[in-house]
């Protein structure tokens, strides 16, 4: 059941679940802690009353393997979202809220065509999300370097470091002419680099992606997909080396935190 109403003048987020996705705990724990109200509720409470929608200002789609990644990594959970809550989230966005999708939610967001440009069908079978290059499941730490000062839940300038974990990971464009689009209109979010900052092979970009892409948005700046997990990393000690972390973050928290908190601070001062 959905819980309506409670928190006023406050930030509610709402993390979709489905059969299938395994980090809708910690995205609420990551939210709350940027000092959202977070609740995980189920996709097909969504689709009996889309106007639930309405309670909230960030939509999440998590990661996991919905439905098991059957077929393709995020497509059956897109179908639902194309085939019954297309304008409920269109409509979301078009009303200034906020959108994220981590890992299978960013394959979603782009299998749902969301992403990127959800203001337009331009992109749609443009760009698509398959399998890594190496052949196998990849479970690893990796840099990101932001690359564009559009995207609301992105810091310019900041480079960040987080985990990935997934077998399917790869963005790809269907030419060249898509890529050198979403490039110059400032959909790529972010891109995978190496710790000074620069592009290169496997395993600096882990699944082969295009362009080292590891996160695109949209038009508006206020939809974000990526492959890597931000709410797995919100705390000092969930760094692979956290014991010799000298934390540069505000409070001691990971780098995944920006991403939320970035968030909530727009909610807040904008909506």
């Amino acid at each position: 059941m959905i819980q309506k109403g409670g928190i006023s003048n406050g930030v509610k987020a709402i993390v979709l679940r489905a059969a299938g996705i395994n980090c809708d705990m910690e995205t609420e724990y990551a939210l709350e802690l940027a000092g959202a109200k977070a609740q995980r509720v189920h996709i097909n409470r969504i689709i009996e009353d889309k106007s639930s929608l309405d309670e909230f200002q960030i939509i999440v789609f998590p990661g996991g393997f919905s439905y098991g990644d059957d077929v393709a990594a995020g497509k059956i959970l897109a179908n639902q979202v194309v085939h019954h809550l297309n304008e409920p989230v269109r409509k979301f966005i078009d009303d200034g809220k906020l959108v994220l999708g981590i890992c299978n939610g960013f394959q979603v967001l782009v299998k749902a065509g969301i992403l990127p440009g959800a203001n337009s069908t331009n992109h749609q079978d443009k760009v698509t999300i398959t399998y890594n290059d190496s052949g196998k499941f990849e479970d690893r730490w990796v840099y990101l370097a932001p690359q564009t000062d559009r995207c609301i839940f992105v810091e310019p300038g900041r480079q960040i470091y987080l985990p990935i974990a997934h077998a399917e990971g790869k963005v790809v464009t269907k030419d060249e002419a898509t890529l050198d689009e979403l490039k110059s209109e400032g959909y790529v979010a972010f891109k995978y680099v190496d710790k000074d900052g620069q592009e290169g092979r496997y395993p600096v970009n882990p699944n082969g992606s295009t362009d080292s892409i590891a996160g695109l948005t949209d038009s508006t700046g206020r939809v974000l997909g990526l492959m890597p997990h931000p709410e797995r990393f919100v705390r000092p000690t969930q760094h692979p080396h956290w014991t010799r972390l000298q934390s540069k973050s505000a409070k001691g928290r990971g780098d995944g935190t920006t991403i939320f908190t970035n968030a909530v601070k727009y909610v807040q001062e904008n909506l």
